[in-house]
């Protein structure tokens, strides 16, 4: 009995022990996982009820239990991380410009809040924090407008933007953005950075006697630091490079450079993040101790040592981010060092995972919106492999070795997380890797430093031997970047997520439990598997698609359609493309087909060669294979391409041809036209719905006429069934007349046009004709993209914003109230 009670005695000492020690950490990940989850949510949940539930969830479960009590104590954290982070993405939301706000020219009162970049036509780009909105504009004085808004300066040319207090005149919109199930979303990109409008300035006026707070002050400062550096080191070949390193500014990196860091898989290398930070912390930590350590005996404990080589790592960290701009990636850095430095302080014998989860929950706290951030998910990822393949191992490893054992768990790691964000895992990555990051670390990033206080102690009068430097080691540096970039690498073979998931783990277990006869299997199975995959990825067939279907891309301001049967594929032109600044096949396009495993486009059909209809074709053609190419101007879109195409560019065709369970029809103008009126005409019939779709490029009003005069195409006016028509020309005034629209009689018409464009495209009159005739109008600016299934009953027709998250198709935001004329 009494052995019973003492048991007894014991096994709840132990739930008690146990609950103490599980509360603390579950309390901390259960916050970040409410901050997470939310981003996951299309509908915002009210914060208010959230907030409630802590005051009501111990009363309704009542816990008796240690369990129950835990488990209590995370939901109750959990929900407090997910109001937490839904009362911040509220008041983010709730500053909004209103519809009739936009377009409207208005004078905003602030600051210049980042490093403006150069951008397209001769203009600067720069992100302008909002002090004051003029009185009477809309609700301004009810503080509902944005803290923040991304302009561009556009023929600014050599004019300089002050720094401090400013004044702007500017025309704003909402914020708006291409909306395609695969690619990057400015929307998105604007809502993380806390952006609420965008715009276009028409005039700058200095305010030298105004205020300038803390944070004003800072940015000033930092633009003036910039500028230090670019007279000091301007003239290095790798200027580019110094500027990222030194202060975060990555504005003078080339197109070029930026495609050589991506391939290489280095992106990392100029971003100032935990690398860096890392570095800083080391370098500061030796030095202050070095310090005291030369002090007499006994001047400072041991204790005290640490407590101030702590002190000094954090100084020497937050300089340097402040240098950096205290851009995300450097602030997210900086609280990993702050927790992970006082860890090492104490010198607690706690599991390394207990720092990591702190961290991860700072970051949440300060930052409820990082989760949105690639680079968050990337940098505490890889936090975590380092953790899991190097903790509590009881054989040390060389340095050799631990990079080795490193880039193996990053790569594998790392991979299944890259393509959750549509990305590639460049194999090259890990052999530029191992070499570069040893090389920034040890020798590029303490020469920079180093040569940077040598600089600012001689008054410049070192800069030319000192740029020297700079150019040698960052020369070898991207020299190696260089000549990996360039080998003839095959790529990874494609997979699933759950085959690389698996991947990742069996490369973990392998590094974490090292067994040689599983290592040999293993490395036979992953042998295999590339072998496997790359001999059939030589020529690999599409995807195929149980229903067929239609796309029509969001490429803003131009035209852009994928028609799908079975593995046959048809595109209808390629969307806009602005040379070094944007290209609907690069954002667009290529993001997409590859994620719908498109690797053969058969048939590419190019209206005519406009550059909005016509853009990006080297591109493409560099990334998938093109079966045959067909246009309204062969010598037009010939004279676009800067590589000899596989296939040759013939004239629009004449005869009909049968894809899959589509029937295609063409037509163009057999008169001598060019531009728009050359466009190539293409209808796609469904035979089993008796539906069709019309794409007519840019066709005006006269070959409109021409068509409708024309007895051939008998399926234009004579049409019985249901009808889609993307509208000529994107619905501009010189396209659609009532003529043309009562002929066609189309159930739908789909604008393909830019939010808010100079054109003013669809034209209030087009609009107007087509309701007249009873058809149902969409546009991919309102709608993103848009999708035609055609089922035996008729086409599904869904639109891109129905399944988008909370801060794009919100109630209130720029899609739920973007309306067609």
């Amino acid at each position: 009995m009494i052995g019973g009670q003492g048991l007894s005695r014991k096994s709840t000492q132990f739930s008690a022990n146990a609950e103490r020690s599980l509360l603390c950490p579950l309390g901390v990940f259960a916050f970040s996982c409410g901050v997470i989850l939310l981003y996951r949510f299309s509908v915002l949940p009210p914060y208010l009820w959230l907030f409630s539930s802590l005051f009501v969830l111990p009363l309704l479960l009542k816990p008796q239990t240690a369990r129950f009590r835990v488990v209590v104590f995370g939901m109750i954290w959990f929900a407090t991380g997910l109001g937490w982070a839904a009362w911040n993405a509220d008041a983010r939301l709730q500053k909004q410009l209103t519809p009739g706000e936009e377009g409207v020219p208005i004078t905003v009162f602030g600051y210049v809040c980042d490093l403006p970049q150069p951008g397209s036509f001769n203009s600067i780009r720069f992100n302008f924090c909002v002090d004051r909105w003029p009185a009477g504009f809309g609700s301004a004085g009810t503080g509902m407008h944005p803290d923040k808004v991304r302009l561009a300066w556009y023929g600014s040319g050599d004019k300089i933007l002050p720094s401090g207090p400013i004044a702007l005149e500017a025309v704003l919109k909402r914020p708006h953005g291409s909306l395609n199930d695969v690619g990057f979303r400015y929307e998105d990109w604007l809502f993380r950075h806390g952006v609420g409008a965008t715009g276009s300035v028409r005039k700058v006026t200095d305010l030298p006697g105004a205020s300038c707070g803390l944070v004003c002050s800072y940015h000033a400062w930092h633009r003036a630091v910039a500028s230090v550096v670019e007279r000091y080191f301007g003239d290095a070949e790798h200027y580019s490079l110094v500027a990222s390193l030194l202060i975060g500014n990555r504005g003078h990196l080339s197109a070029e450079q930026w495609q050589t860091l991506k391939a290489t898989g280095t992106i990392h290398l100029v971003a100032i993040s935990g690398l860096h930070l890392g570095l800083v912390a080391l370098i500061a930590g030796l030095v202050v101790r070095r310090f005291l350590l030369m002090l007499p005996a006994g001047v400072i404990s041991e204790n005290g040592i640490r407590t101030t080589v702590y002190c000094g790592v954090l100084l020497a960290c937050l300089l340097y981010a402040l240098l950096a701009g205290m851009t995300i990636p450097t602030r997210r850095a900086l609280i990993m060092v702050i927790v992970g430095g006082w860890f090492v302080l104490k010198a607690r014998e706690v599991s390394p995972w207990w720092p990591f989860v702190i961290a991860m929950a700072g970051v949440s706290m300060l930052d409820p919106f990082a989760p949105l951030d690639q680079g968050f998910w990337l940098s505490f990822s890889a936090v975590a492999l380092l953790i899991w393949v190097f903790a509590n191992r009881l054989q040390g490893l060389g340095w050799l070795a631990g990079l080795v054992l490193a880039q193996a768990a990053v790569f594998a790691g790392l991979w299944p997380v890259l393509q959750s964000f549509d990305q590639a895992q460049p194999l090259a990555g890990v052999l530029a890797n191992l070499v570069a990051i040893p090389w920034v670390s040890f020798v590029v990033m303490p020469v920079l430093l180093l040569g940077t206080l040598l600089v600012v102690v001689s008054g410049g009068t070192l800069t030319a031997y000192v740029s020297a430097g700079f150019d040698a080691v960052l020369g070898v540096l991207w020299g190696l970047l260089q000549a990996v970039a360039a080998l003839p690498l095959y790529p990874l073979p494609g997979a699933s997520q759950t085959v690389l998931v698996a991947f990742a783990v069996l490369v973990l277990l392998l590094l974490r439990f090292p067994s040689r006869s599983f290592r040999v299997l293993s490395g036979v199975v992953f042998l295999g598997w590339l072998g496997v995959g790359w001999l059939t990825n030589v020529n690999p067939e599409n995807r195929s698609v149980g229903l067929s279907e239609v796309r029509i891309f969001d490429v803003g301001q131009g035209l852009s359609v994928l028609v799908r049967s079975g593995q046959q594929v048809l595109m209808y032109d390629t969307g806009p493309e602005v040379k070094g600044v944007y290209s609907a096949a690069e954002s667009v396009l290529i993001p997409n087909l590859k994620a719908m495993g498109v690797h053969r486009i058969d048939h590419l059909v190019i209206s005519h060669g406009d550059s909005d209809h016509a853009g990006g074709l080297d591109l493409l053609m560099g990334e998938l294979a093109i079966g045959r190419i067909s246009t309204g101007e062969p010598e037009v879109v010939r004279g676009k391409l800067a590589r000899e195409p596989v296939a040759d560019i013939q004239p629009c065709p004449r005869l009909p041809q049968v894809m899959g369970a589509f029937e295609l029809s063409f037509w163009s103008s057999p008169l001598p036209r060019s531009g728009n009126d050359a466009s190539c005409v293409l209808r796609i019939f469904h035979r089993e719905s008796g539906v069709d779709l019309l794409l007519t490029g840019d066709i005006g009003h006269d070959v409109e006429a021409e068509m409708l005069a024309e007895p051939k195409p008998e399926w234009l006016s004579l049409f019985s069934g249901q009808r889609i028509l993307i509208a000529p020309h994107h619905g501009s005034k010189t396209s659609s007349s009532m003529q043309w629209v009562r002929a066609v009689m189309p159930n739908w018409v789909i604008y393909t046009a830019g939010y808010r464009h100079r054109y003013g495209h669809p034209h209030p009159d087009v609009a107007n004709r087509y309701r007249q005739v009873g058809a149902l109008p969409l546009n991919t600016a309102c709608s993103g993209q848009i999708s035609v299934r055609f089922e035996g009953d008729g086409p599904k027709i869904t639109e891109a914003k129905h399944r988008t998250p909370f801060w794009i198709g919100g109630p209130g935001l720029t899609r739920d109230q973007c309306k067609i004329p």
